[in-house]
């Protein structure tokens, strides 16, 4: 259900909503204002009316299980490797409505005992992307439209890159187990965008031009706090740089679903741009900014 049919940031649908929710109903939310839609505090109360308005529906009536689509954005980037049990430590106003997000439908869900999944993602690539976000969606719809890649800087943060398709099955077997948790939707080994940029060119095979831009967001030093023993270690021997890497310790993932494997990344950009070049992708425009799931469980 998209935002057309039930407007979630008016709290005055939760009883329409209530109406739809059956007790053994699967419900997956994935309705949230991306940073694109806007970063101050008009999208903040946004988001937070709709997981609002889910909690009053969700005090009138029930389901059986409830999957939230979070972000890694919730967490402190500064202390890497991260993990499921990683402090949230929100930076700005997109980071902390998922933070408040997933403990106001952690505490309504707790008092009716219904099993909560919260997927937290990292960077998200492949068709029918709506944000064109800088990384694989940006490199690969300009390189194969416009003959060119723009990176900031020299390109050198790393980052996990996760195809749509790997989301989708995680999803599913989230769904299938009545898993519930945090997981992290991340793949343990990270990406630069320089790399990234380099792939997408040896892939489209045609001539791209690389544009270096300034960065426009500054640099930020932070140092290690005294609790991060672990995560001093794991960076002996590395050289301190200025620039934030968001790295993973993925193992909550292959703990969980033992035959789950990410598909790697040259794999998942081979698609992707095969995607591009024929088609088969949804136009922007199609794509709802707020989407809300509802589907019966799957029976053992």
């Amino acid at each position: 259900m998209g935002s057309d049919e039930i407007d979630l940031t008016n709290i005055d649908n939760a009883p329409r909503l209530a109406q739809i929710l059956r007790a053994d109903d699967a419900v997956v939310m994935t309705s949230m204002l991306t940073p694109e839609k806007g970063r101050d505090y008009r999208a903040l109360m946004s988001n937070l009316h709709m997981a609002e308005t889910v909690c009053l529906a969700l005090g009138q009536a029930a389901c059986s299980h409830f999957v939230y689509l979070s972000s890694d954005a919730v967490y402190d980037a500064h202390q890497i490797p991260l993990d499921e049990d990683s402090s949230r430590e929100p930076i700005d106003l997109y980071a902390l409505s998922h933070t408040a997000r997933e403990m106001m439908l952690s505490s309504e869900l707790e008092k009716k005992n219904i099993p909560l999944c919260i997927l937290r993602l990292t960077n998200v690539y492949g068709p029918g992307d709506p944000h064109n976000a800088y990384g694989p969606n940006r490199f690969v719809r300009t390189a194969l439209r416009e003959g060119r890649i723009e990176l900031f800087g020299r390109a050198e943060e790393r980052r996990s890159h996760v195809l749509i398709d790997d989301v989708i099955r995680l999803i599913s077997l989230v769904l299938d187990c009545r898993s519930a948790g945090a997981l992290n939707v991340a793949v343990r080994r990270a990406s630069s965008f320089g790399d990234i940029a380099r792939a997408v060119i040896r892939l489209v095979a045609k001539p791209v031009h690389v544009d270096y831009l300034p960065r426009t967001v500054p640099t930020i030093h932070r140092p290690y706090k005294p609790t991060q023993v672990f995560r001093f270690i794991y960076n002996l021997g590395r050289p301190i740089s200025p620039i934030v890497h968001r790295t993973f310790v993925n193992t909550a993932v292959s703990d969980a679903f033992p035959e789950f494997r990410f598909t790697p990344l040259e794999d998942g950009l081979a698609s992707f741009i095969n995607a591009e070049r024929n088609g088969a992708h949804t136009p922007a425009s199609a794509v709802g900014s707020c989407g809300f799931a509802v589907a019966p469980l799957p029976r053992d």
